[in-house]
């Protein structure tokens, strides 16, 4: 095992697969003479060259569907948004052409197409640039959705996504770029659609996924000193959802808190409550929680902006509820 930051997980990701694969290519604005707006594509333009890691315009219209286009053709682009909050400039090209093209042509054109870039909130950066669409994507069918918590899934999961005939929406943070953690010197897969219990518990199932997930962690050392125990699920992929390994988790704590970092209207954690209470309901000892942002576009102001975010006090408070703690 070696340790790496998030973003070098991510490169390594797109260097291997690129060096297996030559149809694989990277687009997006700075991805190339810059090395990226993350330093996610360091080196590689020096490596592949620069047609196959290509610095795009201003214009995620423009080359999202250059992108789009050029998958139907028998290529497999990246494409790097600087934050999925400026996808929803090229957003008709994945909704109505990368997701819809493999029914609409019959089975006859596939997409094998990544959409990467942040998600969610990465401090006073104001409204427009602070959004989670995680939900969004994971509402369109032909899309698949992934938002990984740490470098050793991120790589393993990019490089299933790569590899994936499907469009695949592949969502990180700009606060998760630095942090680092423990992967493997060799070739591996993390499979998509596939959860993983990032702590195991009895009393109560926290379910996460991406960087909010660190408060889940924060809170569990909390509970645990006072007599708490908290399994942590790390969803890793949005859609396909491991329903079953919530299910799993659920009839073993009876309890469930969800936490995202979303607004709660029609979210994730909407699909995960009802999933639970049409399948496992009879195992629920107390009612699903569910932690989301505010019901209101990202402040700019921090006092405000800590009051709208998920913090590790929230989940305190949300499994001492389910617990019927006071």
């Amino acid at each position: 095992m070696k340790t790496i930051q998030f973003r070098e997980a991510i490169c390594e990701a797109m260097s291997e697969e690129m060096r297996r694969d030559e149809s694989i290519f990277l687009i997006g604005e700075e991805v190339a003479e810059y090395n990226g707006a993350y330093k996610a594509s360091k080196g590689m333009l020096d490596e592949f060259g620069p047609k196959r890691v290509i610095d795009s315009p201003i214009a995620e219209l423009g080359f999202t569907g250059i992108a789009v286009g050029s998958a139907m053709n028998g290529n497999r682009p990246i494409v790097e948004f600087m934050t999925f909050n400026f996808s929803l400039v090229g957003i008709d090209q994945i909704i109505n052409n990368a997701a819809k093209i493999r029914q609409m042509s019959g089975g006859q054109l596939n997409c094998p197409i990544v959409f990467r870039g942040p998600t969610g909130s990465a401090g006073q950066l104001g409204a427009t640039h602070s959004q989670a669409f995680e939900n969004w994507f994971a509402n369109t069918p032909g899309l698949k959705v992934i938002v990984p918590s740490n470098p050793y899934d991120a790589k393993g999961l990019l490089k299933a996504a790569i590899r994936d005939d499907d469009p695949v929406i592949f969502m990180e943070s700009e606060q998760m770029y630095g942090d680092k953690g423990e992967v493997p010197e060799g070739e591996y897969i993390v499979p998509i659609g596939v959860a993983d219990v990032k702590r195991v518990g009895t009393d109560v199932t926290i379910v996460s996924f991406g960087k909010i997930i660190k408060e889940a962690y924060a809170a569990a050392e909390i509970l645990e000193k006072e007599g708490i125990s908290v399994e942590i699920l790390d969803m890793r992929t949005v859609r396909p959802m491991d329903f079953e390994a919530i299910f799993t988790s659920v009839k073993k704590t009876n309890r469930l808190v969800i936490l995202e970092e979303a607004w709660p209207f029609a979210s994730v954690s909407s699909e995960i409550t009802f999933q639970v209470q049409e399948n496992v309901f009879d195992y629920l000892d107390a009612p699903i929680r569910r932690i989301t942002t505010a019901d209101t576009p990202a402040p700019y102001s921090p006092v405000l902006l800590e009051e709208w975010l998920p913090n590790f006090n929230d989940v305190v408070k949300a499994v001492k509820d389910v617990m019927y703690i006071k």
